[in-house]
């Protein structure tokens, strides 16, 4: 069977030619009226809120088109004629896409696309103050001193309001992954006090072809809770005994469907040495996903990721068409109360958890994380998801809720 590839790549998803429906053209043209109404006086934020599907980097890098279609009109009288203006995302394999979407565009160039401290080091340098700023899953931005990114002031977002007249950015709080990008509502809202603010949330689902029942069990089990799974005909959800059985089905639908990939909670070794890292689960035994940083696709998009497992870090942001999700040792059954548990200290993802010092309930942030992280790997599929659950006692109550 031919693969349908054209309609898999997220360069086409994320095009700014893409149709929208009625509500992101309208978001889009309202953003658009807010840039220019506050381009001169500045201190000015709009807020785009939205769960995982629901089009905020297609919106995102429509707006963004647009603004530097009307900067780049040297002819026009409008008031972003002219303007210096950025989309950062702190996302390195969102940042291939973003750009790579840019050589096939005649309003947007490479250098137009930063990461935020590299931003915010340039405008420092140069005291440069850019006219709009467009920030992409803004909930990555840090919240702290970071050496490892070279970062050392205090907040991301803080100084990039330093730097710029205008900002529009999207945010989710359920896709925060690290202690020291640690946002929530009540954060955001600080930061932004004193602003002139404007927000909007994007509500339709447009990844998932699933139905409201098939959504709602998977926004419960990243709530710890485990409903019967629902029988879906738009939505393959399906519960595997054995992780080889999923793969090799997720092979399948790669085969028939493209872009069908394993991907994992973060509970399996894996070390930035250079080497290869490996899931096993039974007879299943794969490699972690390997960064290629000299990669032009990013990780989901590549076709020799289907001999790997990817991780919350290389499909965040991305559209897979089938997911076989493994539920590692740190997500187990409680037989007594009929819901998930959490153990922090299975979790493998050391860097998620640096920088806690200081939290008033890091026990707490340590589970929200990790929910988070699962949250974002179960709303990638477009038609269908896969699990496999390492605990037995979580596999064995799963597999009793599947209707056959």
């Amino acid at each position: 069977m031919i693969m349908a590839i054209n309609n898999n790549q997220a360069l086409q998803k994320l095009s700014p030619d893409q149709q929208l429906s009625v509500e992101q053209e309208n978001l889009c043209a309202n953003v658009l009226d807010f840039c220019c109404k506050h381009i001169v006086q500045g201190h000015a934020v709009f807020v785009i809120k939205g769960d995982a599907g629901t089009g905020k980097s297609l919106v995102i890098n429509k707006i963004f088109n647009e603004i530097q279609k009307k900067s780049r009109d040297k002819n026009s009288i409008n008031p972003l004629s002219g303007t210096q203006n950025y989309l950062l995302v702190n996302h390195p394999e969102m940042m291939k896409l973003y750009r790579n979407i840019s050589e096939q565009n005649s309003f947007t160039k490479k250098k137009d696309f930063e990461r935020p401290t590299s931003f915010i080091n340039i405008m420092h340098k140069t005291g440069q103050v850019a006219d709009v700023v467009v920030i992409d899953e803004a909930h990555l931005l840090l919240t702290k001193s970071d050496k490892y990114n070279r970062f050392s002031q205090d907040n991301h977002l803080e100084e990039i309001l330093k730097c710029a007249k205008v900002v529009v950015l999207v945010f989710d709080e359920k896709q925060v992954l690290k202690f020291k990008s640690h946002w929530d509502n009540n954060k955001l809202s600080e930061i932004l006090l004193h602003k002139n603010i404007q927000t909007y949330r994007l509500e339709n689902q447009f990844r998932m072809q699933a139905g409201a029942q098939t959504c709602r069990w998977i926004e419960k089990f990243c709530k710890k809770k485990i409903d019967p799974i629902p029988q879906d005909p738009s939505f393959e959800l399906r519960v595997f005994q054995d992780a080889q059985a999923m793969y090799e089905e997720v092979c399948q639908k790669n085969t028939q469907f493209g872009l069908s990939r394993m991907v994992a909670t973060y509970d399996y070794p894996y070390r930035l040495d250079g080497k290869e890292h490996f899931v096993t689960e039974g007879r299943f035994h794969l490699k972690w996903d390997i960064a290629k940083p000299e990669a032009r696709l990013p990780w989901a998009e590549r076709t020799d990721t289907i001999d790997e497992v990817g991780s919350v870090y290389t499909v965040q942001g991305f559209d897979l068409n089938y997911v076989g999700l493994l539920l590692g040792p740190s997500v187990r059954y409680d037989a007594h109360t009929d819901r998930l548990e959490l153990d922090p200290a299975r979790y493998e993802d050391g860097a998620a958890f640096a920088g806690r010092n200081g939290f008033a309930s890091p026990e707490q942030t340590m589970e929200q994380i990790m929910l988070n992280a699962m949250n974002v790997l179960m709303t990638r599929a477009v038609k269908g998801l896969y699990l496999y659950a390492h605990d037995p006692a979580l596999r064995a109550r799963l597999l009793s809720l599947q209707k056959v």
